[in-house]
Order: C-alpha cells, then sequence, then structure tokens
C-alpha cells in the first residue's frame, strides 16, 4: 500500500514542489521601500514649499526634482502614460507602488490645486526654471502677448495629433519626437540630442518654452485643470491693476481672469498680491485707513 507521503523509502516531493518558496509582501515591497521613502519625503517637500509659498524652498525642490526624480530615477510623467491609459494597459501595481504613489499625487493635485506637477515635480520644468533664477533678465525675450496667446494652443495640437497618430499605428515611440525628458535616461540618437540643443538653447532666450508651447503632458493637465476646485485669489482692483499680470512668466493672467490650462501654481503672483508694500490692494487700504485716521472728528450736537 502506498502511503500518503510517497513510496517507502523515497522523498515523499521528489521533484522539490513542496519547497517552492512563496513569494511574501516583504519580498515584495523590501525593494520598493527606499523609493517609496524618498519619493514621499519629495512630494512632502513639494507640498511645504507651496503651501508656504516659499522661494528658498521652492529652490530645493527644484534640486530634487532635478537631481533624484529626473537623473536617478527618471520618474516623470509621459505621454506614454497618457498611451497606457488608452490602452488601459498598466503596470502591475505591486510591483510598482511608487509610480502609482507619484500618478495618483500627479492626478489628485490637478484637481486639487491646477498645474503643480508642473511648476513643482517635474524635472524638465524644474530645470527650465532653475534657468529663470540663474539667467539675467536681460537675455530674456519676451513674448508679445498676441502671439504668445496663439502659441499656447501649439500644445493642445501636439497632443490631439500624437494621440491621433498612436491610436491609428500604436508606436510608442513617437514619444521620443515630441518629448525631452529621455535626457534623464541619457538616451537619445544624434539627431535627438542635436534638437535638444536648440531647444534649451532657445529656452536661455524665451522663459519655460517648452513647458508654455509644446509639452503634451502640460496640455493634458490643463485640461484637467478645468475640474480644479481651488481658483487663485483675485481683488477687485485686479480688474484694473496689470502688475501680477506683467509678473506671470507663463502667460497664464488676464486681468482679473487666471487662464487655468496655462497656470502651473508657481506663486509668483500670489506673493505679490500678498505683499502689503507692492499690491495696489493694501496700498488703497492703507491710504484710506490713513485718511480717515486724520479726519477731524465732527462735534455731536
Amino acid at each position: 500500500m502506498l502511503a500518503l507521503s510517497g513510496v517507502a523509502g523515497q522523498p515523499a516531493d521528489p521533484w522539490g514542489f513542496e519547497d517552492e518558496a512563496v513569494e511574501t509582501w516583504a519580498d515584495i515591497l523590501g525593494p520598493q521601500y527606499l523609493d517609496i521613502a524618498l519619493l514621499a519625503a519629495f512630494l512632502v517637500l513639494a507640498l511645504v514649499s507651496f503651501k508656504r509659498k516659499s522661494v528658498p524652498l521652492k529652490l530645493v525642490t527644484f534640486a530634487f526634482a532635478i537631481g533624484y526624480m529626473g537623473f536617478a530615477k527618471s520618474y516623470l510623467i509621459s505621454i506614454t502614460n497618457i498611451f497606457s491609459i488608452v490602452d488601459w494597459n498598466w503596470p502591475v501595481p505591486k510591483y510598482n507602488v511608487a509610480w502609482y504613489l507619484f500618478f495618483g499625487f500627479t492626478v489628485v493635485s490637478t484637481i486639487l490645486w491646477g498645474r503643480l506637477y508642473c511648476g513643482r515635480i517635474c524635472a524638465y520644468g524644474a530645470l527650465t526654471q532653475t534657468l529663470d533664477v540663474i539667467l539675467p533678465n536681460s537675455w530674456r525675450f519676451d513674448v508679445p502677448r498676441a502671439i504668445e496667446k496663439r502659441a499656447n494652443l501649439i500644445k493642445f495640437g501636439v497632443l490631439f495629433a500624437v494621440l491621433a497618430y498612436y491610436v491609428t499605428t500604436h508606436n510608442l515611440l513617437i514619444y521620443q519626437y515630441v518629448e525631452p525628458f529621455w535626457m534623464f535616461g541619457l538616451f537619445g540618437t544624434t539627431a535627438m540630442w542635436v534638437g535638444l540643443g536648440l531647444l534649451l538653447t532657445a529656452t536661455l532666450f524665451v522663459r519655460n518654452l517648452y513647458c508654455r508651447f509644446l509639452c503634451p503632458v502640460g496640455a493634458t493637465l490643463g485640461l484637467m485643470s478645468y475640474l480644479t476646485v481651488f481658483r487663485i485669489k483675485r481683488w477687485a482692483e485686479c480688474n484694473t491693476c496689470k502688475m501680477c499680470q506683467k509678473t506671470c512668466q507663463w502667460g497664464a493672467i488676464e486681468g482679473p481672469k487666471i487662464l487655468v490650462t496655462e497656470c502651473v501654481r508657481c506663486d509668483d503672483c500670489e506673493r505679490l498680491y500678498a505683499d502689503t508694500a507692492k499690491c495696489p490692494h493694501w496700498r488703497i487700504i492703507d491710504y484710506n485707513n490713513k485718511k480717515i485716521a486724520i479726519l477731524p472728528l465732527t462735534p455731536v450736537s
């Protein structure tokens, strides 16, 4: 009679099936812990710098975005992620926790505050905005408003053209020709590097050229920004004052109106209208208070 454990004198599992290791969550998440922790720390830093409207903290965030998110990990939202949504082809969640955290943060933050990703998180955007701090204003060319309003539409054309091409061909490699983000992986053909060199050279003179006029991801997040529940505060004086409009480097302000598709929550206008020494709203209030203070008291009869 055969025993359940096998033939007498032979091992119960001669093929070793019973010894096959069972994958645990510790095995799955162990290699991801550091990435998840560093990504979470970066996202917290970005949110703190955004909420505090702190320029030094924003510059630290840019450095982290360029060094870690860009060159170290190449964590960027790409048009290829939009292709994945079109095909409903998602990474396996348990092996890509950091990616889902990153992607989820981008979607949620866009709905809550607008294009925060473009203004704080994106490594390429951080790189071009750092140039704004380093380069002298005398180098920069301000695109005339009439041209800028039309040039802003180009990125939406790029988005719809690339999506149409992908739906027709399912050729993922089209991303190389519409995004410079591959530079963080340090690969590309000679022609691609020449094109990138020309783009970065042009960016020395036109602020945030790619992000403002050409980026299909920025266009996507700009369209999502119509869902944004938060709106930047405006004063009554914004109907006539043009200070914020002149300050905005993204062409996102038209008088009292904030163009949500263009605003990247850079904080420039918000810091300006909170400045009681510069913003006309506060200066008018201060003037009226001083005027009231010096009025003679009218005796009560």
